[in-house]
Formats: structure tokens, sequence, C-alpha cells
């Protein structure tokens, strides 16, 4: 099914092995639908969120994912656990495998923390977002959503707009389209492009109308003001004016372009209102199918052999 015991990194994926979880997914969507949302695919199995971060949609989703599929699940949050007593990734991780976890979830402010934590578990890791590093189990249901509507990935011209140097979603989207086939320009300040993008295949233009004409799929990307310092952009009324996604922009794309926003959307600053509940998005299935994306992940994560 997958070759890893862990998903750390989009890069590490096949463009077989993404279509598999995408077309286990679209099973799994299926339960998430229907009113019985109990199966027995993780009965046995032991489930753990480590977050040491802030968050609604991923960990709730990965939560509900363990539970819909009959798992033992649990969360740790940082600030209620030994970690504030100074003990290190490392041990927590340990001592997680000796209660016989077989998957642990972890969202972590560092980047590359959940490559260093797969790498001293037997449990299976999945990285549910490290740093401004990646955040693969987003890409994945970005690219289930644009499958879901499009009927395939190759071959779309995806726009990613915004605050690209922080974003860990637009990481694993660029290393998870470009595997599949899309095609993917990004757009935003300068300051907030990073150097060398364009070594990933990616186009890059600071100029947001050049980048979402004629896309098939217009995704904004949330302004991460708790990562940056001073002086990166201009005030945010200005930024709005200038990068920030609004009808006349929209209406450059194809005339049946989805519109996607991984979430939580600052309204107003990179998406206005009226676009974000318009009939073009598809903001809100994005996270229905992060459910069915990652319960596809924990059945398969915990197949192995």
């Amino acid at each position: 099914m997958l070759k890893s015991k862990d998903l750390v990194s989009m890069k590490d994926l096949s463009e077989e092995e993404i279509t598999s979880i995408l077309d286990v997914a679209a099973n799994m969507l299926q339960v998430v639908n229907s009113p019985n949302k109990k199966t027995p695919h993780l009965q046995g199995k032991s489930i753990i969120t480590l977050f040491y971060e802030n968050s609604t949609r991923t960990r709730m989703s990965f939560e509900l994912a363990s539970k819909y599929m009959s798992a033992a699940a649990a969360n740790i949050s940082a600030s209620a656990s030994s970690i504030t007593k100074g003990e290190t990734l490392i041990d927590t991780g340990k001592t997680l495998d000796m209660m016989g976890t077989d998957i642990i979830i972890m969202r972590h402010p560092m980047s590359g923390a959940a490559k260093l934590l797969a790498a001293n578990v037997n449990a299976g890791v999945i990285n549910a977002g490290d740093g401004t590093n990646e955040h693969p189990t987003q890409a994945l249901l970005d690219m289930f959503t644009m499958r879901e509507k499009k009927g395939s990935i190759k071959g779309l011209k995806v726009a990613i707009i915004g605050d690209i140097l922080h974003s860990r979603v637009a990481r694993s989207n660029i290393w998870g389209l470009h595997t599949m086939g899309a095609e993917v320009t990004l757009a935003g300040p300068a300051t907030l492009l990073p150097m060398g993008i364009e070594q990933t295949g990616v186009k890059v233009t600071t100029n947001v109308d050049e980048a979402v004409t004629g896309a098939d799929v217009v995704m904004g990307l949330r302004i991460q003001r708790e990562r940056q310092q001073g002086g990166l952009l201009p005030s945010i009324s200005e930024y709005h004016k200038y990068f920030g996604l609004n009808e006349r922009r929209l209406a450059l794309a194809d005339k049946e372009a989805l519109l996607m926003h991984p979430g939580p959307m600052n309204r107003g600053v990179e998406i206005s209102s009226f676009i974000a509940d318009c009939e073009q998005s598809v903001i809100n299935e994005q996270v229905k199918n992060g459910v069915a994306v990652r319960m596809a992940l924990l059945y398969m994560l915990t197949r192995k052999g």
C-alpha cells in the first residue's frame, strides 16, 4: 500500500502512492457522508495526536477519523504534558512507543521535527505540520478535492497566492502537484516569496492578476503574521488591495475554476467574504474531504505486512 511506515513529506510519495491514497479516500468519503459513521477498520489500533501548536481543522479531523474507524484515540497537548517539564521530543516519542501506540500524529513548530521523531520510534508518524516546512495531509486533501471536481490532476493550472515564504501548505502542494503532473504558479509580495523556489519547477510572479489568469484552481493562503518579522508586507488594507483574492481576480481564472483555501481564513485580508462563500468556493468541502483523506492514511499506515 505505502512503502514507508510514516508520512513525513510529500517528496517521499510516488504518483502511484498518491493515487492509491486518493482512491481509498474516495471510499472513506462514503463513510463520512453516511448517517452511521462507525466502521471497524482500526479496531484494536491506538492513535495519538501530539500537537505542540494550536489547530482546529487538522487535529479534529484526525481525531474524528480515528474514532469513526473504531481506534483507541487520545490526544496530548504540549501545555498539559511532561513537555513543560523539559522532556525531549524523542523521549516523549519513546514513551508513547512503549505504551503500544500504532500511529503518532504530530504538529511541531520546528521544521524537521516529524522526520526526527519518525527515525526514533517504531510507531508510524504522520506529519501534521512542521514549522514552515510541510503539511502533507493538507496537500493530499487539496489534491483529492481537485480530482473529485475536475476528474484528474494532470494538466491542471493551479495558482497559489499569498504568504508562500511561511507556508508549509504551499510547499507540500508544490511537491504533490508536481508529482501528479499539474502546472503550479506562485504569486505574492516579493518579501513573501522564498529565494530559489523556481528550482522546484513552479512559475513565480508578484503579479496576482497574471498568476490567476486562465487558472483551473485558485488557492489563497493565510498571512501568517505569527511567523513573520516586521517589514515583510505593507499594511493589511494594502495587502488586500494588491494581493488579496476578490471577485475581479477570480473572474480572470477559468469560468469553472475552483476557489480553495486551507483555513483558517482572514476574510478581507487574503480573501474577500464574497468569493469565500461563492459557488466556485470548495473551502468547506476541503474540510470534509480532509476527514476522508486522513481516514485513508490511518487505514493504509496500519496495514503494513
